[in-house]
């Protein structure tokens, strides 16, 4: 596991949005997509709002690279399912954004079966 630069990472964690971007299989990027972000333990977690269905997820899913840009920091990246917090990162997400439908989504079995941990490469 690589860690983030701290400041870097608290200028990512600042932003309400995220633009993620998988690497297709060719190398090149696919259309960057709008998503919430979270930090838990120094750790960076996106979710797909629409589960296993979400396009950026699925994009990612086939190479597990990409990139990402938030706060003003774009980095190269790669994407790991990790389930082993998500009672965090529920927490996390309500803190951030509160507690609309878009944040019952957020935390909805269906998303959290797609939480990932970004690392930098």
């Amino acid at each position: 596991m690589t860690d983030w630069n701290p400041a870097d990472l608290a200028a990512i964690d600042g932003d309400g949005e995220l633009r993620v971007a998988a690497h297709r299989t060719d190398g090149t990027l696919r259309t960057p997509r709008i998503v919430w972000h979270v930090v838990v333990d120094g750790a960076l977690y996106l979710r797909s709002v629409r589960g296993t269905d979400g396009a950026w997820y699925r994009g990612v899913q086939r190479t597990g690279t990409g990139e990402i840009d938030a706060g003003g920091v774009r980095a190269e990246v790669t994407f790991t399912r990790d389930d082993g917090h998500d009672d965090a990162i529920d927490r996390a997400y309500h803190a951030k954004y509160g507690s609309g439908e878009a944040v019952r989504r957020i935390t909805s079995p269906a998303a959290t079966s797609t939480t990932l941990r970004v690392e930098p490469r």
